[in-house]
């Protein structure tokens, strides 16, 4: 099995793997900045756009927090501000109105845990697209995984891998060009059920990977 991090709405690379490898979701490890635990990117009028999901940071003085006990910042109401930013940018897509009321109802009721809400947008991506999602999860922490390939890294929001991503159409590929790895519901809105095809590609180089 591929050891991976659950995160916000996975970029195209991660739910490759996800999508056609057994899967072994990490849920015992401690929780970083700069990844895509709590954010990930789409495309809007003005080019590639993050959408952040705030948490409540325990501060130093506590030590390292796990990724399992990671609360989200609900005193902000960042699900709204998600929602309509989604709408504003894919509105216009060829499938937004088809999945609209699928990825809508994650954005209707307040999740606790960051993790928690993590693992079911990729529920609902499976959903989407009719297919069984992966239930598996760590037992424990390992530096150096015995049984499973260590995939952990595509949760780094400064992946350094080069990556060979496919142009599809984007709905302000007119104005920007194409923005390669963004959010799977940037594949979903503009392909459809055509998704499952287009994440048959490998996106990282073998001679990277």
């Amino acid at each position: 099995m591929k050891l991976i991090h659950p995160s916000y709405f996975p970029n195209i690379t991660t739910f490759s793997y996800i999508l056609h490898h057994p899967i072994c979701w990490e849920v015992h490890d401690n929780y970083q900045k700069q990844t895509f635990r709590n954010r990930t990117y789409i495309s809007n009028d003005r080019g590639k756009h993050i959408l952040s999901i705030p948490i409540i940071h325990v501060g130093k003085a506590n030590g390292r927090q796990k990724y399992e006990d990671v609360l989200i910042d609900n005193s902000y109401p960042w699900q709204r501000q998600h929602w309509r930013t989604l709408q504003t940018a894919y509105r216009t897509s060829p499938y937004f109105e088809f999945y609209e009321d699928d990825i809508k109802h994650l954005y209707n009721k307040p999740y606790e845990k960051l993790l928690e809400f993590n693992l079911k947008t990729i529920e609902t991506i499976f959903e989407c697209l009719q297919m069984e999602m992966p239930l598996t999860k760590s037992t424990h922490f390992e530096v150096k995984p015995e049984d499973n390939e260590d995939f952990r890294f595509l949760i780094s929001a400064k992946l350094k891998h080069q990556l060979n991503i496919e142009p599809y159409i984007q709905v302000f590929g007119d104005r920007h060009g194409f923005i390669p790895n963004l959010s799977i519901l940037d594949l979903l809105f503009n392909l459809g059920p055509n998704t499952i095809d287009y994440l048959n590609h490998e996106f990282i180089s073998p001679s990277n990977g």
